[in-house]
């Protein structure tokens, strides 16, 4: 634990040390020029007031905002330690006059001096805090006419693709654009000697090209034989992690010969700027390409003996495989190689246009003729993506789920996959109305976002099986807390990302940062991650500091002490607590939280947590009680309420009690400080056995006491400091009653030697002729003549003879030597009486 507790400290240590190192580096920040931010904010802010400026020279003003609100920041931190210094002075004076009263005139004119200095080194600062809130508002401004135009391309309104008229737009759109291709091409072969550079890197390109086809088609057969050897050589938990590791060569390998094959192409010299740009276009749609094939077969693997996030028949598997690598392409089309095609479209098309009216036209004409491209790669998304949410939809079939998590978890699958059939029916129709770019921001942000969370998913497992490869420990260690985690943060850091899929500008991303950074005022504490982050490496320095000590005590210093266990606990408790108060303290005050605003908040959050904790807080009292009065201490043998056992920890709330038939009971702490408690090895061990015994009437009761009184004293764990006594204790419904009653040098055994005192008064009894007498029981009945038979009547001719219905119970009663029902029958003996044995130690220790 404290090992943990350290590689955790060291690693927030090293998290902090940036900004400590920031906070603490020398200098005063440079005075920014305020001339000429007025210059630049008067001009920022007419510019976006008008809303002429275009996208790039925006973004260009953003930026430029954005870094003078850095400067204005870093100037808010100047002269901060003279003004802490010059208030402190100015506090120790004390408080200032209330009105109508007067002070000291030296002391009066001193705090006067020292409120103008403090004014005159406050003024730095309170202009750049003006300055940055007018950077505040000016990028404000700018990220809503941004989020204004982005809206309004969203929402445009296009030609339908579906109308034939603008079909011919498609064709003069990548007319232009191969002939712009072509006509760069011929002009590179009509050059002089345009092969010369080929010849002369012919070895190097071939070998290039060479490898790139090898990497490229058999990199994945070469990766599947070695997972292939290495499972059948691994242990399952080894097996597991290897395979992933392995797996990452089908990913990198093919994309190695990608980017070898684009290097080999420009090393020819053959490509113009244009079919140069198309070439690294290419690539990028190949990464898509090879990264879909990967997840499809991780998330959709061909084993069956492989676990999958999904659970489906081997064909769904095959279906899933096909429908990602179909998206995959369906991305790359729409994705890097689209955008390429759009802006040299425009580029290649724009610079034909001479007049407004021929701009207009070509406008009218590049909508059309990207939308028209564009839909056919729609409804391919959009049919695929139906075909992949019913996929998804199909898992609740094969899927058992046998907790709450695995529950939760299948209905989130199946709400994701209806969310996709949704996406894959409303995203076409939108492009077919001629919301083109609506159906785009709608159907391909989807699927990259499932392809992310394959890749989240298929992390977050890796993780799990490393954990379990790590510890050592069963599959069930992929449920526990530490891979949950490990997955909760992989969410988190996949959050970006997904903002940035679904539309996100980095600059927002960052100003949310910005806004993160600055912290948030809690009660008038403003609360940072510097500031959380300074807090929680020292108070974890100080509490491993704490563990550190308490370990050394408890193990080295304390046990060659004469302090009993209880004590040594309790000493070790209160450093403790002692310890983590102080890094609480310390940590609180290195981090620079001033409390003093917090108190009525704490003092109003008190009352209701009082009332609210009433409970939670006794029980903590009476745990210090526990601790420092030691009434009960772990190891004693303890008896409160209706439970009895071994003390096994007190903690702060409670005590931790094992019973004899080895269970745990929580008690909580003010039941053994309210509460009577019976503590049978507190002071010693020692404690009296009770054994009754009964004898049956007639026997001599003199030589029952001898052989009793030998029984005892022949015992070795009975004392004969006091002695042992037999005392004849009175004359029972059965038996003549005698009880042994003795002193035991270790009460822990007195079941065991109340079963050898048993066994051997049995034994001595049989020799002795000594009967131990049973429960007798004598009935009696009321008017027994009644149960004799009655006398039968002779039969007659004229009456043949028939059994009486009514004499059957009667002679059935005979038979049972019972009486009819009306013939009373009273009970006027009936005793019955047995032996207990076991006073309230025993039964307890049973």
């Amino acid at each position: 634990m404290i090992w943990r507790l350290a590689r955790l400290c060291l690693v927030l240590l090293m998290l902090a040390l940036p900004g400590l190192a920031l906070a603490q580096s020398g200098g005063q920040p440079d005075t920014p020029d305020y001339n000429a931010w007025e210059k630049i904010a008067s001009s920022a802010e007419t510019q976006v007031q008008d809303g002429t400026i275009n996208g790039t020279a925006l973004d260009d003003l953003r930026s430029s905002i954005t870094d003078w609100r850095q400067k204005f920041q870093a100037a808010e931190g100047v002269n901060s330690a003279q003004i802490d210094t010059v208030k402190a002075q100015i506090s120790g004076l004390g408080p200032a006059p209330k009105e109508g009263e007067t002070e000291d005139k030296a002391i009066a004119s001193r705090r006067s001096q020292l409120n103008d200095e403090l004014s005159s080194l406050q003024a730095p600062v309170i202009r750049a805090k003006e300055a940055e809130s007018r950077a505040d508002a000016i990028v404000a401004n700018i990220d809503k006419l941004i989020r204004a135009r982005q809206t309004d391309k969203l929402l445009r309104l296009t030609p339908t693709p579906l109308n034939p008229v603008n079909w011919p737009a498609a064709l003069t759109v990548t007319t232009a654009l191969g002939g712009a291709l072509g006509s760069e091409m011929t002009q590179r072969l009509s050059g002089r000697d345009p092969y010369a550079t080929l010849r002369d890197h012919a070895p190097v390109i071939v070998g290039l090209l060479l490898l790139a086809l090898l990497l490229t088609i058999r990199g994945r057969a070469w990766i599947e034989k070695l997972a292939l050897v290495l499972e059948a050589k691994l242990a399952l938990r080894a097996r597991r992690v290897i395979d992933a590791i392995v797996s990452l060569g089908q990913l990198f390998l093919p994309l190695a010969g990608v980017i070898l094959l684009v290097t080999a192409l420009r090393q020819t010299a053959l490509m113009g700027p244009l079919w140069d740009e198309l070439a690294i276009t290419l690539a990028g749609s190949s990464t898509v390409i090879i990264t879909s094939i990967w997840l499809a077969g991780r998330v959709f693997p061909k084993s069956e003996t492989q676990e999958a996030p999904l659970k489906l028949l081997p064909s769904r598997r095959r279906e899933g495989r096909i429908l990602t690598i179909t998206l995959g392409v369906l991305v790359a089309m729409q994705g890097p190689l689209a955008s390429w095609i759009t802006s040299r479209g425009e580029q290649v098309l724009d610079s034909a246009a001479k007049t407004a009216a021929q701009a207009d036209a070509l406008a009218t004409t590049l909508d059309a003729g990207f939308g028209v491209l564009a839909f056919p790669v729609q409804v391919l998304g959009g049919l695929f993506l139906f075909r992949f949410g019913r996929l998804m939809r199909r898992h609740m079939r094969y899927e058992t789920a046998d907790n709450e998590e695995s529950v939760f978890r299948d209905r989130l699958v199946v709400a994701i996959g209806s969310l996709v059939i949704a996406v894959a029916v409303i995203g076409p129709l939108l492009g077919a109305i001629g919301y083109v770019n609506a159906a785009n921001a709608l159907i391909w942000p989807l699927v990259k976002t499932l392809g992310l969370m394959a890749l989240v998913l298929l992390t977050q497992e890796f993780f799990a099986d490393l954990f379990v490869l790590v510890t050592r420990r069963e599959d069930d260690a992929r449920e526990s807390l530490i891979p949950a985690l490990i997955g909760f943060l992989l969410g988190l850091m996949a959050l970006p990302i997904a903002a940035l899929i679904w539309g996100a500008r980095v600059d927002d991303l960052l100003e949310l940062w910005a806004n993160f950074q600055s912290g948030m005022s809690v009660g008038g504490v403003n609360i940072s991650p510097g500031v959380f982050v300074t807090f929680v490496v020292i108070f974890m320095v100080g509490l491993l500091a704490t563990r550190i000590v308490q370990g050394a005590l408890k193990t080295s210093l304390l046990p060659k002490t004469k302090i009993d266990k209880g004590g040594q606990n309790a000493i070790v408790s209160g450093l403790g607590y002692l310890g983590i108060f102080l890094a609480a303290l310390i940590a609180i005050s290195s981090a620079g939280i001033d409390l003093s605003s917090l108190a009525i908040v704490a003092g109003a959050l008190s009352v209701g947590v009082g009332f609210g904790l009433q409970t939670i807080v006794q029980n903590f009292v009476s745990g210090i009680i526990l601790l420092i009065e030691r009434p009960i201490s772990e190891g004693d043998w303890i008896e409160v309420g209706s439970q009895m056992g071994i003390v096994k920890a007190i903690s702060v709330r409670s005590t931790r009690i094992e019973t004899f038939d080895r269970t745990e009971v929580i008690v909580p702490n003010a039941d053994l400080i309210s509460g009577q408690v019976t503590n049978w090895t507190r002071s010693n061990v020692t404690g009296r056995l009770i054994l009754p015994v009964g004898v049956a009437y007639g026997t001599d009761t003199r030589l029952v006491e001898k052989i009793l009184l030998e029984i005892a004293q022949n015992e070795a764990l009975v004392m004969m400091n006091p002695e042992p006594t037999v005392v004849f204790s009175g004359f029972g419904a059965s038996s003549l009653d005698f009880e042994i009653r003795a002193i035991l040098s270790d009460v822990n055994f007195i079941l065991r030697v109340k079963s050898d005192m048993n066994h051997e008064i049995n034994a001595r009894f049989a020799e002795a002729g000594i009967e131990i007498p049973f429960p007798q029981q004598d009935l009696w009945l009321r008017n027994p003549e009644t149960l004799r038979a009655a006398p039968q009547r002779p039969a007659t001719d004229e009456t043949p003879p028939a059994p009486e219905k009514a004499d059957e119970p009667k002679e059935r009663a005979e038979q049972l030597g019972r009486p009819m029902k009306g013939e009373g029958m009273e009970e006027v003996d009936r005793q019955s009486e047995s032996d207990t044995d076991g006073d309230a130690g025993g039964d307890g220790a049973r």
